[in-house]
């Protein structure tokens, strides 16, 4: 019998199971490679600890519906959020005020824990390890294979995985990143940021009551509140909640372990609480005050790498640009680098992969690094921090027209640009 052997798949291994590891995960299987994914974590998050509410823009919702088998479950797991207003708040005199407001946004507000689960549903639970520690990798001397090293948190066995891709998908403090490159540093932002999830069917009726009255577009508007070196963040989630994150200036705090979360104290609450009586409004620090919970990240991003993949390894969401999240693009820019990923592996096939990797370096590149630096500038600017080629630290209450439309009118660098490899996403999904 005369029949042709199958060809074996190309594999991947992907480091990192969060959204860009998954992402990563999912977009390379629809182009034909098996993957196996590496996570330290010991299982799936249900409701991640460190992880609250994000926004999906256009593009990456549209991405991710193209990987869902009943695309509809998108919108039941987000809430649309349609209008933007910006207030200014003299924490003084108690007032705000609005700076600006913007209506036909289009992006979608979910929870960090739904969106994982809507994609890691998507996959077979066979190529995840969890528990997993990623140690090392090396390419062979022919430069045809990547092989990594990861050790079972459990066991304490050390196995070894061969593939022909090596994804670090692995975040902000990326292992992966730091054996290419041990020198470069990320630079801290000047400011932490205090999160919380304030759950509204579970609080005092008066509280959400009053919380209403003051922001009454709340379910379908993200309000930013920006006082005098400070900003804070509110918006809506499904299932009765409110996201809210708080951007406050302080020097770089000590972290332990390989994380940008900071340990919180009780007393750190407690001071958190009484500056927020301080610096908004009653009916914004009570809600404050009623979450339970809050948690600290300390906000980090780097300078543009010139490269983003070496030889059989490629970098994608933080563990390539780490950015402030400012314009929404962290979660964003993950999914995105993954679907160009995929499609440009598929595009050349596993024996052109250094031709698939270029295409996608020269498509991501210069979308990343130019909005991981406008993000910079607009935390920048919102945090009355001082900008090179500036006079004095914006402050809302004294601000020029200029300095208020930079801020309100918010302009990302190449929004809107979807990348041709991905036209067949965006016109069918």
């Amino acid at each position: 019998m005369n029949m042709k052997k199958q060809k074996q798949k190309p594999k991947a291994i992907v480091v990192g199971g969060s959204i860009a590891g998954e992402s990563c995960a999912k977009a390379l299987i629809s182009a034909g490679w098996d993957v196996v994914v590496i996570e330290k974590t010991r299982g799936p998050p249900t409701q991640n600890p460190t992880g609250a509410g994000l926004g999906l823009d256009p593009l990456a919702q549209k991405i991710v519906q193209s990987w869902l088998h009943e695309p509809e479950l998108l919108y039941n797991n987000t809430l649309p959020i349609t209008i933007t207003e910006y207030l200014a708040t003299d924490g003084e005199k108690k007032i705000s005020w609005v700076i600006g407001r913007e209506e036909g946004a289009k992006f979608l507000n979910a929870y960090w824990a739904d969106l994982h689960g809507l994609i890691y549903n998507t996959l077979p639970p066979e190529i995840f390890l969890w528990g997993h520690q990623y140690l090392s990798f090396c390419i062979s001397e022919d430069k045809l294979t990547v092989k990594v090293r990861a050790k079972d948190l459990q066991t304490a066995e050390i196995i070894e995985i061969v593939g022909d891709l090596l994804v670090g998908a692995d975040g902000i403090l990326s292992s992966i990143g730091r054996s290419i490159l041990p020198d470069f540093k990320l630079r801290y932002a000047g400011y932490c940021a205090w999160r919380g999830v304030f759950n509204f069917s579970e609080s005092n009726s008066e509280t959400i009551l009053g919380f209403r009255k003051s922001y009454p577009d709340i379910g379908k508007c993200l309000y930013i509140n920006i006082g005098s070196g400070s900003h804070i963040i509110v918006t809506e989630l499904k299932k009765e909640k409110l996201n809210w994150v708080w951007y406050v200036n302080q020097p770089e705090p000590e972290l332990k372990g390989n994380t940008t979360s900071v340990k919180v104290s009780s007393d750190m609450i407690e001071e958190l609480h009484q500056r927020a009586e301080q610096v908004w409004l009653p009916e914004l620090s009570r809600m404050i005050k009623e979450t339970k919970d809050p948690f600290l990240n300390a906000i980090y991003d780097r300078d543009p790498l010139e490269k983003i993949f070496w030889d059989r390894v490629v970098l994608t969401g933080d563990a390539a640009h780490p950015t402030t999240p400012h314009s929404a693009r962290s979660t964003n820019m993950a999914i995105i680098d993954a679907a160009v990923l995929g499609k440009c592996l598929e595009k050349w096939g596993p024996d052109h992969l250094y031709s698939a990797l270029e295409e996608y370096e020269s498509i991501r590149k210069p979308v990343t690094s130019a909005q991981v630096l406008y993000a910079r500038r607009l935390g920048q600017m919102k945090q009355g921090l001082s900008i090179p080629g500036r006079e004095r630290p914006f402050d809302p209450k004294t601000a020029s027209l200029e300095d208020s439309e930079f801020i309100v009118n918010i302009k990302v660098p190449l929004f809107d640009v979807v990348p041709p490899i991905l036209d067949s996403i965006f016109r069918s999904a």
